[in-house]
């Protein structure tokens, strides 16, 4: 396991490349991963990149010059913001005499920081597994002692091949273990597909207010944080609307660039969004929401998300024009509620083709009977009379003729 970056060090030296200049020098991002890792940003150093060095990523130069920003800085750790080779790792380093971590590896730190379920946990320790595994490589003698004993003299195993093959055993068994949840996982959305429960999928970058909002909608008390990945572990509450009832599910947010690894690790959790029947797409109006989006989508694209979505804005409450943002989306504060009746309406109106909405009059013992098939129809309201009881609800269309001897 990765030790917790709060431990490695607290004053951060951010190294930034830069591979287009239209892209701008912006390093809102990885100060904010750093900030939720406990880290100090106490500098930062762009660079325009226009050929990768395959030695140090940026070239012998750059790295003297930042060497000298250094001598004068208290940072005791430089966060390179992309993904390194072991080798360049090592050889800026070496150059800089500071320790270095990469983008994936900070990520990783504040997934372990923040996974709290058994689940979560698990994931976040086969990411990082996977990760180190291939950039394990031999420090000198003590990653060279040779195995010895009865039956296993001559050149035997070294250090470094042992430590492989533990990772390797690990990684299998925590693959075996999230395999496990994952099928049981597999077999409540079956449960609820039979059952016809609806889902709603909240989806979005990091720190948009996803858990925010499902504490909005369902009066959940899920975690919430201003800062990126406080939520890893999915949530789901029950949300009653107008004419149904659907299931609201939270999960991990994303951000650009979000590690491959991560993903694999986190398939289970993200499936629920690929088995939703609607996906919220939630950004933030007051940040780039339309990288925010299309990070979003190319993430959903990646792991096969297909489902019908509505993109929603949220932090609005200080917006004055929305002629920037796109018309057919859902403008809401999950802090002060604005918006939050429309959008219920919205998803409400989605689902409403579904059911049947009936208002009649039984008899009690109809009423008897219509009790027994509650669950397959959400009741709006129930009023009971002397001569007998009117309901009225809201009926799946699939289920409707189950119902057929009690309004007859």
């Amino acid at each position: 396991m990765i030790e917790t970056f709060q431990k490695q060090a607290e004053n951060v030296y951010i190294l930034k490349p830069i591979f287009d200049r239209s892209e701008g020098a912006s390093a809102e991002e990885i100060r904010a991963l750093v900030e939720s890792a406990g880290g100090k940003v106490c500098g930062i150093k762009t660079q325009v990149v226009r050929e990768v060095n395959p030695a140090t990523f940026i070239g012998s130069g750059k790295l003297e010059e930042i060497k000298e920003e250094l001598s004068d800085s208290p940072a005791d750790l430089i966060v390179f913001d992309g993904e390194l080779s072991p080798s360049q790792t090592l050889n800026i380093r070496a150059a800089l005499g500071v320790d270095v971590i990469d983008r994936t590896t900070l990520i990783l730190d504040i997934f372990a920081l923040n996974a709290k379920s058994t689940e979560g946990k698990l994931q976040v320790e086969l990411a990082q597994l996977k990760y180190i595994y291939p950039r394990l490589r031999g420090k000198g003698a003590e990653l060279s002692r040779q195995g010895g004993g009865i039956g296993t003299r001559g050149p035997g195993e070294t250090q470094l091949e042992s430590d492989r093959r533990h990772i390797r055993r690990r990684i299998d068994f925590l693959e075996n273990a999230l395999k496990n949840i994952e099928t049981r996982r597999n077999l409540q959305n079956l449960r609820r597909k039979k059952n016809n429960i609806k889902t709603v999928a909240l989806v979005g970058y990091t720190n948009t207010g996803k858990s925010t909002l499902l504490n909005r909608l369902t009066g959940a008390d899920v975690f919430v944080k201003n800062q990126l990945f406080a939520t890893l572990d999915p949530t789901m509450r029950k949300l009653p609307l107008k004419n149904c009832e659907v299931v609201l599910s939270d999960t991990v947010g994303f951000v650009r660039n979000l590690p491959h690894n991560l993903i694999e690790a986190f398939k289970s959790t993200l499936e629920t969004a690929v088995n939703a029947d609607l996906i919220l797409i939630v950004c933030d109006a007051t940040g780039d929401y339309e990288m925010q989006l299309e990070t979003t989508e190319n993430t959903l694209a990646e792991i096969h998300a297909e489902s019908p979505k509505i993109v929603v804005y949220n932090k609005c409450e200080n917006v004055a024009d929305f002629t920037p943002y796109p018309k057919d989306a859902v403008f809401i504060s999950a802090l002060s509620g604005l918006g939050i009746d429309k959008l219920l309406e919205k998803i409400d109106g989605f689902f409403s083709d579904a059911y049947v909405r009936i208002e009649k009059k039984l008899s009690y013992p109809a009423y008897g009977a219509f009790g027994k098939l509650s669950d397959f129809c959400v009741v709006q309201s129930v009023n009971f009379e002397e001569d007998g009881v009117t309901v009225r609800a809201s009926i799946l269309k699939e289920h409707y003729y189950k119902f057929r001897d009690v309004f007859s």
